[in-house]
């Protein structure tokens, strides 16, 4: 039973491994949408 938990632990792990190696070599693409928001005046006291 012990064998077990540690072929587990190991599956888990490479897992685990490989979803932060996706994650740092994954080119994530820049938002291509501008966005524009107009701010009342009144929002900025003097």
């Amino acid at each position: 039973m012990g064998r077990l938990w540690l072929v587990i632990f190991v599956l888990l792990l490479l897992v685990i491994g490989g979803g932060a190696v996706f994650l740092l070599y994954w080119d994530i693409p820049a938002p291509s949408q501008k966005v524009e928001k107009v701010l009342p005046d009144d929002a900025f006291p003097e």
